[in-house]
């Protein structure tokens, strides 16, 4: 389609001396010989088995890009994104158009984003509760005046979040979250959203990919869900088997395996 976009075209990785290349992160086999991808589609998958570099990767790209987290930190500065950072501090990013916008997450960052926001909402339930019993026997004036501050954030929080923060773990609910903070023409990427996502849920969020790249978006996706992979029109880099190098759907072997099992599920269940 003519609106689709790229912004990031490219990523490289810098030369280093060889003492470096050697430790982790950098001695994954698909980091160790990294030398260039490029990103040919607005929606890019990266596709391996765990500890094959993806998210480390993409972390790296997240750092290198300044992009911000689920919880609007930086991921320059997640503590939890240290090894990710090494690796940044090597990686070219080359932009078609560079884009401030979008964000980076991961399945972890939501839930624990949710449970921040549970959190805060509980303390200024608590906090309102206590100041209710101290001005007992005042005047309802001094007391609404008292608790204007905490139901404004109560309102802010149930307006932007829903009135349920708890139900943040549920699939549907982390469609609206990310509903909520898309913002069009911007780069996005994400690490394993499938998490959360029921079958159903993830072709909701396949429709809703669809929407956003029609808004000049790109995204890049490490995910293991053969759903989500089958996006149309989207890249495919594996990492399994060093250089990282583009390949088919079908020849994926989350495809290949999930097919077979759902074909004749007997075959693997009798060697249980």
């Amino acid at each position: 389609m003519n609106s689709q976009t790229i912004h990031l075209k490219a990523v490289s990785l810098r030369r280093m001396e060889a003492e470096e290349a050697a430790r982790f992160p950098f001695s994954i086999p698909a980091i160790h010989s990294l030398e260039r991808i490029e990103f040919a589609s607005p929606v890019t998958f990266l596709v391996g088995e765990n500890g094959s570099g993806k998210s480390t990767l993409l972390e790296a790209i997240a750092a290198a890009a300044g992009a911000t987290t689920a919880g609007s930190e930086s991921a320059e500065d997640d503590p939890t994104l240290s090894a990710a950072r090494s690796l940044a501090r090597h990686l070219r990013l080359s932009w078609q158009r560079r884009s401030r916008k979008g964000f980076f997450l991961r399945a972890e960052d939501f839930f624990g984003y949710v449970k921040r926001l549970a959190q805060i909402r509980a303390g200024l339930e608590h906090d309102l509760k206590e100041l209710e019993a101290e001005y007992e026997g005042r005047s309802e004036l001094a007391l609404n005046l008292a608790r204007t501050p905490f139901l404004r954030e109560l309102h802010e929080l149930e307006h932007r979040y829903g009135g349920d923060l708890d139900s943040f773990s549920h699939g549907e609910s982390f469609l609206q979250f990310f509903q909520a903070r898309f913002v069009p023409d911007g780069l996005y990427l994400l690490d394993e959203p499938e998490a959360p996502l029921s079958p159903a849920r993830q072709l909701a969020f396949l429709s809703m990919l669809k929407q956003m790249v029609e808004q000049k978006t790109q995204f890049i996706i490490a995910t293991h869900s053969p759903i989500i992979m089958a996006f149309p029109g989207a890249t495919i880099l594996s990492f399994d088997a060093p250089p990282i190098h583009p390949v088919t759907y079908g020849e994926l072997e989350h495809v290949t395996i999930t097919r077979a099992f759902l074909n004749s599920p007997e075959r693997f269940l009798k060697h249980l």
